[in-house]
């Protein structure tokens, strides 16, 4: 299975490169991983709300034009649906029993996802009502698929 991560914005924190770097390294075992990133909008203080709109469609469009066609789109979002890590490991098994072959999970930039990127998405995924920086978040997420994995394959993790 290939996995995609596209994301909006480059990460700038060693700690943050260094923790991808060692997922990625890991789940090379398991998937073929690419790391897309899209530029991200300055949101200047004190934005107004339209403003914000403007700069999350303008996200959202670089977002669309990465996306692959035959790809399952899966938006990280808060309104998304939770799942434990088993939950997450039976639906990535279940996905590719469907013959889903490759995966696209979006991480939205400060701003979160446009409307236009959440329509096209094929599933929305929330880790939680809490807000992370988007740099953390590719971590988590890369943790996750990582855990995800060892559960399909029956290979210990920690609980």
């Amino acid at each position: 299975m290939k996995i995609t991560i596209l994301a909006v914005g480059k990460i700038k924190e060693k700690y943050f490169t260094d923790a991808i770097r060692e997922y990625s390294k890991r789940l090379g075992r398991y998937c073929r991983l690419e790391i897309v990133e899209v530029p991200d909008e300055k949101t200047p203080d004190g934005a107004s709300l339209a403003l914000e709109d403007q700069i999350r469609e303008k996200e959202g469009q670089r977002i669309l034009a990465a996306l692959k066609e035959d790809a399952w789109v899966v938006a990280l979002a808060i309104q998304g649906k939770r799942r434990t890590s088993e939950e997450l490991a039976a639906h990535l098994e279940e996905l590719t029993v469907r013959g889903v072959s490759h995966l696209i999970f979006v991480i939205g930039g400060s701003l979160g996802l446009s409307e236009s990127v959440l329509a096209r998405a094929d599933e929305k995924l929330s880790f939680s009502d809490l807000t992370f920086p988007h740099q953390l978040m590719r971590v988590i997420l890369l943790e996750q698929i990582y855990r995800s994995f060892r559960i399909i394959r029956g290979e210990p993790y920690h609980k």
